[in-house]
């Protein structure tokens, strides 16, 4: 648990999934300092989301799964959710995933004496885009009858392995392999992750803090743009004095300052000036959304000289709810 915590406070998580799996679940002490360890953190970390995973099967879960709930249950252990990975074990299809969902949920009942709902209220499940690692095909209809049942259900956790992975293959089916860094499926980027996020719509978190962007004056009518929010191909924000539109989906890709090039700039607003960016005498070097920064580096960003406060990438100086990066001043 020391362990984990460090991580927790390196990073400031705000929730933690213990993936158990082959060969370390079959091991009953791993499983109970595993458990031990998850149930400790929860109860030093307040508001820390934590789920436990493990395999499915058809039937729900396996020996091994069952003996993950009723190790729990014996340490008075109650995660925010049991997750389970319906696929690599004979799964067809998202029919077939929702059908061991069923069986789960009644597993959940069983062992911890919950009602329906609150047993699904337990409940998640992690899938697996495309091909899976033992050839099942799980394309996105699969995940919309998954998403289906998740948000009409009211299970608390819908994920995937990976988002690295979603994207097309070339060829497209990658000529019947599974790939680690890419889906064996048609598609265009994205498209599964976009699941998820709607399954986040379905069950809205607390709203995301306003974004710290100063006001530009002028005349920008487009929204700031806001590092929390989800935008779709054609949204329009305003940034930086300038107006921008998203070319795809995207969220926290800063407009004019990622290696995706996923916004379009349409010029400066009527009547705004131009940002420098780093601007007057800066001589720190630019903040790069794609650099991975550890505490102490120092860097300019729109007048501003930044210093982070411990590892960061992708956060915004001045426009993150986790305040990542200390303001040390305009240049």
């Amino acid at each position: 648990a020391a362990a984990y915590q460090q991580v927790i406070n390196k990073y400031a998580l705000k929730a933690i999934d213990f993936d158990l799996e082959e060969p370390e679940y079959e091991n009953l002490t791993a499983i109970n300092n595993e458990l031990g360890a998850a149930q400790i953190l929860q109860r030093n970390n307040s508001g820390l989301y934590v789920s436990i995973t493990t395999a499915g099967t058809p039937s729900g879960t396996g020996f091994f799964g069952q003996n993950v709930l009723t190790n729990a249950k014996s340490l008075g252990f109650t995660p925010n959710n049991f997750s389970i990975m319906p696929f690599d074990n004979g799964f067809s299809g998202g029919a077939s995933q929702t059908a061991a969902l069923e069986q789960f949920h009644t597993l959940l009942m069983n062992t911890f004496g919950w009602t329906s709902s609150n047993a699904y209220n337990h409940e998640g499940v992690s899938l697996m885009n495309g091909r899976s690692d033992a050839g099942e095909m799980f394309p996105q209809s699969e995940f919309q009858t998954v998403l289906n049942y998740a948000t009409s259900h009211g299970l608390s956790r819908y994920t995937f392995w990976s988002v690295n992975r979603d994207r097309q293959c070339s060829p497209p089916d990658n000529n019947g392999r599974t790939s680690g860094t890419c889906s064996s499926v048609a598609q265009t980027p994205w498209e599964f992750t976009k699941f998820t996020a709607r399954f986040a719509g379905a069950t809205p978190p607390q709203s995301p803090p306003p974004t710290t962007e100063s006001p530009k004056p002028g005349s920008c009518t487009a929204p700031p743009w806001n590092s929390s929010t989800a935008y779709t191909g054609g949204s329009q924000v305003s940034f930086n004095g300038h107006t921008w539109t998203a070319k795809w989906w995207t969220q926290g890709d800063t407009p004019g300052n990622n290696s995706q090039g996923v916004w379009t700039d349409n010029g400066a607003c009527s009547g705004n000036p131009t940002p420098t960016g780093g601007g007057g005498t800066c001589t720190l070097p630019p903040w790069n959304s794609s650099t991975a920064y550890t505490g102490g580096s120092q860097v300019s960003f729109n007048g501003h000289k930044w210093t982070a406060k411990w590892w960061t990438q992708g956060d915004t100086p001045g426009n993150n709810s986790q305040g990542v990066w200390t303001d040390n001043g305009t240049c």
